[in-house]
């Protein structure tokens, strides 16, 4: 049975900083996708159309009778191989030494140049989670990016991430 999507909301936010601070990271765009009865996995099997069950991208999932979250698409862009992303953060830090400004300079960066689009005009799949690269990729080849709620929280989380500063996917 589901939780209610508040409560996996309220447990998203507290357990995404543990999350993404302890672990190693797979990094890049994806290469390739294969679709495998109507979900789509990227080259690493994390399931970009669902952020449910074991291979979910936020791999929300009850165990013991709790929820448990961890989201693994932000892997891919974090560890040891960081790629566009973190290294886009890494750049807003060597410009700001206040952390107030550098997280509103990073804001306003992804508000400006990522547009608000739904999974299904984009992907036709009602929903599909971009790593954090993928979209970073977009953004540094054409000066913009195209994504929907999670797209842009896993972008800003990453790049906060890269910049030294904590954040939480709300």
């Amino acid at each position: 049975m589901r939780k209610p999507l508040a409560l996996t909301l309220a447990f998203l936010i507290m357990a995404f900083h543990v999350a993404m601070s302890s672990q190693t990271a797979l990094s890049k765009p994806s290469s390739y996708f294969t679709e495998v009865n109507g979900e789509v996995f990227d080259e690493w099997g994390i399931c970009r159309t669902s952020a449910f069950g074991e291979r979910g991208y936020f791999r929300v999932v009850e165990v013991d009778g709790e929820v448990d979250f961890k989201p693994i698409i932000a892997y891919e862009s974090l560890g040891r191989l960081a790629d566009i992303a973190y290294q886009l953060g890494a750049m807003f830090a060597e410009k700001y030494s206040d952390k107030y400004q550098l997280a509103e300079a990073i804001f306003d960066y992804v508000k400006q140049h990522v547009r608000y689009t739904p999974d299904v005009d984009q992907f036709n799949y009602e929903e599909f989670a971009l790593n954090a690269d993928e979209l970073a990729k977009a953004l540094i080849e054409r000066g913009i990016g195209y994504g929907d709620c999670e797209d842009y929280a896993l972008l800003l989380a990453i790049m906060f991430k890269g910049a030294g500063l904590r954040s939480a996917i709300v």
